[in-house]
């Protein structure tokens, strides 16, 4: 089993630490966007947390099974009103398989990184391919790698600075990973946290899909379908498998 990151302190945090993710600005175009591809078939949510997705997606009408690594995280999902109507099955979502066929699978939040390396991320996408019906697709949402905004020689980028919390992503271009590093202050103490990641280009993903049997339908920068351009900064891409 790959190693849990999630753990105990990280999941009793994680909805707090979050806050702006679970905002419905943020929640409800992401959650229409997956009903609208699930139909009256099921959902997958590979590393489905604490349901900040799936419960909604539930609410909604849309029969969600999850995957997920951490038990920590799991427990908080559980503990929240709404999760009895979600199954989990613990598991490494690059290979765990549940039973039953879907309508939908799908990963965000750059979640589809915390496989870091490329052999995983192609073992995901065929392990998403054997669960899903034909004609089913698979959604991830990811971020652009930010090598634009990240200076010649240079190997550690910000991406949050406040009075009580810093983020540093370290990159390691060769490798094609990073380390995200995340320091909190609260209740007088600091709280230190760093994940590796294995940042992985749209045109890679696309070709991941291929070797899995399935093919681009529509890439966009954001929910709301947002037009996918040089500019963008994240996507949300739509892979369908052969009918």
């Amino acid at each position: 089993m790959p190693e849990i990151y999630f753990d105990e302190r990280v999941a009793k945090e994680y909805d707090a630490d979050s806050a702006d993710m679970f905002d419905p600005a943020v929640v409800d175009p992401a959650v229409s966007f997956l009903a609208d591809l699930a139909g009256t078939g099921a959902a997958l949510e590979l590393g489905i947390g604490t349901g900040r997705l799936a419960l909604p997606l539930s609410r909604r009408g849309v029969r969600v099974h999850g995957i997920e690594l951490s038990p920590a995280m799991v427990a908080q999902l559980q503990a929240k009103p709404g999760a009895d109507d979600i199954g989990v099955t613990i598991g490494d979502f690059a290979t765990t398989r549940v039973s039953g066929a879907f309508r939908l699978a799908y990963l965000v939040y750059n979640t589809i990184e915390n496989l870091t390396t490329q052999d995983e991320q192609v073992q995901c996408f065929q392990n998403v391919a054997a669960q899903l019906e034909p004609g089913g697709c698979f959604v991830i949402e990811v971020e652009v790698p930010a090598l634009q905004r990240l200076p010649l020689g240079e190997t550690v980028r910000a991406f949050h600075v406040s009075p009580t919390r810093l983020g540093f992503d370290e990159y390691d271009i060769a490798a094609q990973g990073l380390v995200s590093h995340h320091y909190q202050v609260g209740d007088n103490q600091l709280g230190v946290f760093s994940q590796p990641f294995r940042y992985v280009w749209p045109s890679e993903l696309d070709l991941m899909a291929r070797l899995a049997g399935m093919s681009l339908r529509e890439r966009w920068s954001g929910w709301k379908r947002e037009p996918f351009t040089s500019d963008s900064r994240s996507h949300v891409s739509v892979w369908e498998k052969a009918a």
